[in-house]
């Protein structure tokens, strides 16, 4: 298996264990959780049925990618595609009918037939609103002043697909801002979503380089692009401090960093991925453990450390109980391999052609 493969079945999986663990304590408070799982708070999923299950942070960066690799296959088969942003818009609104009981008559995303992958669990409500309404927000003419973190993993595949779009990063960053500017157009929320866009591509880039070297160099380059972020990169530098500080508990930094806006959540997975290491269950255990929206933090953290990692270092365990994983791991495959040779217009593949071409029949 290549580095890219690897880097990003680690991300599409990583981001989805964290999810799944995560949503067990979503939206409770440190108190309840130690009171149920012990001091320690929680240490794996809490299954339901013998699985783990994904929630809209997972399936928006699915459907995102579904998107993507669409209009991408279009331009390069058929030469003709739209500008990128009409590709994420179809399938992200796809999804959020995927969430409510009206189906389109015409699917362009084959993830909408995966049951897996349109289970009920949307994370912030007034996202679906957003998404309902004929006129989505933008950069420029926002609509929606939520800063809460709903669509901050829809930028993910921005930057597993950075070369195939052949986009600059100033362009790629932009691109993860207005992803987020759709339904969160609160300058915290979007600047969140161009700086996570820059940072896994670095992270894909570097995978050795220190966090806080790449943190910086994201801070650098994205506050002077937009010229304005004051506030997350309060943040994102109180995370570095926080995880210096040999004298302050994983549970601490992250009640500190509170975990509950798109920034804070950024924030909380900078701190989780900085002080884990190499160590995925240690990870795990600190993105959820804390007050805030622990599926986002653990969503973002899991796909920052797959980013490093691969997805070999990802433990078996995680993954034997996560639902959604083969699809998933598909759905990765197809980033990594989709537009090389293999797929070309002198090339029919009937499988390629059912999910990206036929709309998914």
């Amino acid at each position: 298996m290549g580095q890219k493969q690897s880097q990003n079945r680690g991300v599409f999986l990583g981001m989805a264990v964290g999810d799944a663990m995560g949503h067990t304590v979503d939206r409770r408070s440190l108190e309840e959780i130690c009171n149920d799982y012990g001091p320690n708070g929680l240490l794996g999923y809490d299954l339901v049925n013998g699985y783990a299950d994904i929630t809209s942070y997972t399936q928006l960066a699915a459907f995102t990618a579904n998107g993507l690799i669409l209009g991408l296959t279009r331009g390069q088969t058929q030469s003709r595609m739209m500008a990128q942003m009409r590709y994420i818009t179809m399938a992200i609104r796809e999804w959020s009918r995927t969430q409510s009981f009206s189906l389109p008559e015409k699917n362009y995303c084959w993830l909408t037939r995966i049951p897996e992958m349109k289970r009920k669990f949307c994370m912030d409500n007034r996202m679906l609103d957003a998404l309902s309404k004929e006129t989505l927000g933008s950069v420029d003419e926002p609509q929606y002043r939520s800063n809460q973190a709903g669509s901050l993993t829809a930028v993910v595949p921005v930057a597993l697909l950075r070369k195939e779009m052949e986009l600059t990063q100033e362009e790629l960053d932009r691109l993860g801002a207005e992803i987020v500017a759709l339904t969160h157009g609160d300058a915290e929320a979007w600047l969140s979503g161009a700086a996570l866009t820059h940072l896994l591509c670095l992270l894909l880039e570097e995978p050795d380089t220190p966090i806080a070297e790449l943190v910086q160099h994201t801070i650098n380059a994205v506050g002077l692009q937009f010229g304005q972020g004051g506030k997350l990169w309060e943040l994102l530098q109180l995370a570095l401090t926080l995880a210096m500080s040999p004298n302050v508990t994983p549970m601490e930094a992250m009640q500190t960093l509170e975990c509950r806006t798109a920034a804070e959540v950024l924030a909380g997975a900078v701190y989780t991925v900085s002080t884990c290491g190499r160590d995925f269950d240690a990870a795990m255990i600190t993105a959820v453990n804390h007050s805030g929206r622990s599926s986002a933090v653990g969503a973002i953290a899991g796909a920052m450390l797959g980013a490093v990692l691969g997805d070999e270092a990802l433990p078996e365990f995680y993954l034997e109980s996560l639902e959604a994983a083969p699809f998933l791991t598909e759905l990765a495959d197809d980033m990594a391999a989709g537009f090389s040779e293999m797929v070309g217009k002198s090339l029919f593949d009937m499988d390629w052609d059912r999910k990206y071409l036929s709309a998914g029949k």
